[in-house]
């Protein structure tokens, strides 16, 4: 599929794979497309950064290559590694067969053979459907040292590599970043970037995604789930429910063949939305039906 021209089809684009954005969004995703610059997303965990990236891949047809960061990724884990213990066999085959010439050797071992490509090697290559879309999944996991390098691959998109040389995509790939923003990212990472914070959504529009991610889910019950979350958010809870927990939790209640909202269903399946225990303990019981009390209020009749 050729890439969308103009804003509206970016959201057409998306709905069709079951991601829902509004116009802010898609519009920075129109720009990054157009323009080919790296997208910086950040936001709470949760909220729909990483899906964009699959849903991107999958509208333009194009490969989805992750890199899920954690702390102390380094260069040579993101870019590339040696098959030590393929170089090892090599190494004995070549004794074992007195054609052991270290300088032959020396060029065979460091060769493509025995490269493993890494992520960001690999959205370097070309491909016949097209650059991939890169997946930088939650930089703010990894450091400084890390970042710094980035810099060279999101500027040039190129990589080097020491044995072999320099290697530069003949297509830029399309970048995506993610950040929960545990921690701040460079301003020299982000000036290569465009930037979008992604937030919760409003109640219209946190319907639309559930209507697309659980269209089998009631329009009550919907609206009960989505007024019920929307509400649990403004509590002082160490890990606020994201867009994924809400999906989650309609899809449990399915399975449950739940049709209202219940103080009793909420505190049997708290674990679909609430993932510390501190969290579970404190929207159990009375509060639980305070919120939901409150969630049921505060809807319209239909």
């Amino acid at each position: 599929m050729s890439q969308p021209d103009t804003i509206d089809a970016v959201q057409e684009m998306l709905a069709q794979q079951g991601y829902v954005c509004g116009r802010a969004l898609a519009t920075v995703v129109f720009l990054s497309l157009r323009l080919g610059r790296p997208l910086f997303l950040e936001g709470e965990a949760g909220v729909g950064k990483t899906e964009i990236a699959k849903a991107i891949a999958a509208s333009l047809g194009r490969r989805l290559i992750r890199l899920q960061c954690y702390e102390g990724l380094d260069a040579s884990s993101a870019v590339y590694e040696w098959n030590f213990p393929a170089q090892m066999i090599a190494i004995r085959s070549a004794e074992a067969e007195g054609n052991a010439d270290k300088d032959v050797l020396s060029r065979e071992l460091f060769g493509p053979d025995f490269l493993i490509e890494r992520p960001l090697l690999e959205a370097m290559r070309p491909d016949e459907n097209g650059a991939p879309v890169l997946l930088i999944d939650e930089l703010d996991r990894t450091d400084e040292p890390f970042e710094a390098f980035l810099l060279e691959a999101l500027s040039d998109f190129q990589v080097t590599i020491p044995e072999i040389g320099t290697i530069k995509a003949p297509e830029p790939p399309i970048v995506i970043l993610t950040s929960n923003r545990t921690r701040e990212v460079h301003d020299a990472l982000k000036r290569r970037c465009l930037y979008h914070w992604v937030d919760y959504p409003t109640f219209d529009r946190e319907m639309e995604i559930l209507h697309a991610r659980a269209p089998e889910a009631a329009e009550t019950l919907s609206r009960e789930i989505v007024s019920f979350v929307q509400k649990l958010r403004t509590e002082d809870l160490f890990k606020k429910p994201g867009v994924a927990e809400t999906i989650d939790w309609a899809k449990c209640l399915l399975a449950l063949d739940v049709i209202d909202l219940s103080p009793e269903v909420i505190s049997d399946t708290l674990g679909a939305i609430l993932k510390y225990q501190d969290d579970i303990q404190k929207i159990q019981g009375s509060e639980a039906k305070r919120i939901l009390d409150e969630a049921k209020a505060s809807l319209e009749p239909v």
